[in-house]
């Protein structure tokens, strides 16, 4: 029988998702729906189905969205043909993109520049991804396993650099790295890691709750990158994992026998999901809840530019 909940800290919303699902909520009050998103602003279905109600439209396509509307562009970046097409169809284009993915971009671009092979360590298909390589696609290969990197068809003297999707596992990123430096002893990095603080802070706090728990739930959407890192930091810790979007996936079987269970939640998922699946623990019974540890992050991000312009132009005129 469960008896103890230990929320994981930090958790949750980065300063990137605030900032974009921020975007979105404010052109919503500033000019009303609907405001087009391309593809989803932040990987979590929650916020997206929040969104919509809201009368946000999200579209796969930025050639999808009717000419002269308003677009936001997601948290994960888009590669240089997005902004192309936007300008052709007169788009008011927001650019939401995390500030921490638009420098993996200003590296590519300077890299490629350079003329180093840019070997990008990430998830193909990914959309952060799929951004970063339109930066430099002649340039770029996508490296996504130690296999990947030990396979790499290049001279041992040629010009390389590495950068990375920014929502990696950090052990398994630096392992790939040291096989890229073997390989590449001279390999050009970059001056600070490009995994974002708020993945490694996220990891690190599953890693100092493991010890503590029988099971962890990880709250976030199957196609959040940085929340399926999260289970799989906990299972290679040896700690049974799960993946939930809310507290109606948890399986009472997995309970069986358990007394501490750790939650922590993804980058893009709301703290209100976690209320709800601590309220489903009170619901049967346990009363103990509490924070592992307390961490405050107080990372933030300013509006992007565009929006910020429009909302100063809107209280000029009030």
């Amino acid at each position: 029988m469960v008896k103890r909940v230990l929320l994981a800290s930090p958790r949750g919303y980065c300063a990137g998702v605030e900032r974009a699902v921020d975007t979105v909520d404010k052109l919503l009050d500033l000019h009303g729906p609907p405001i087009y998103v391309r593809k989803q602003i932040v990987h979590n279905a929650h916020v997206v189905h929040d969104l919509e109600a809201r009368g946000a439209i999200f579209v796969d396509d930025e050639r999808q969205v009717p000419p002269g509307e308003t677009v936001v562009l997601s948290a994960h970046g888009v590669a240089p043909s997005v902004y192309v097409n936007a300008e052709a169809r007169s788009l008011n284009t927001i650019d939401a993109t995390c500030p921490l993915v638009t420098k993996v971009h200003v590296q590519a671009r300077r890299y490629a520049a350079d003329g180093y092979t840019i070997l990008l360590i990430g998830h193909e298909g990914h959309e952060e991804v799929v951004g970063t390589m339109g930066e430099a696609p002649d340039s770029t290969i996508l490296v996504q396993s130690v296999a990947d990197a030990e396979g790499l068809d290049l001279p041992a003297d040629a010009r390389v650099a590495y950068i990375t999707q920014t929502t990696l596992s950090v052990d398994e990123t630096g392992e790939i790295i040291q096989a890229i430096r073997r390989r590449f002893p001279n390999v050009y990095a970059p001056k600070k890691e490009d995994i974002c603080y708020a993945t490694t802070n996220r990891q690190w706090a599953v890693k100092d709750l493991m010890a503590e728990v029988d099971v962890l739930l990880v709250i976030g959407s199957r196609n959040s990158s940085n929340s399926n890192r999260l289970v799989e930091v906990a299972r290679a810790g040896g700690v049974q994992a799960h993946l939930i979007d809310d507290e109606t996936d948890i399986e009472e079987a997995w309970l069986d026998g358990v007394a501490t269970v750790g939650v922590t939640s993804g980058a893009s998922a709301p703290e209100k999901l976690v209320e709800r699946v601590c309220d489903w623990f009170r619901a049967r019974g346990v009363e103990d809840i509490s924070a592992h540890r307390m961490v405050d992050e107080a990372v933030e991000f300013r509006l992007p530019i565009e929006l910020r312009r429009e909302l100063a132009l809107a209280e000029g005129q009030s």
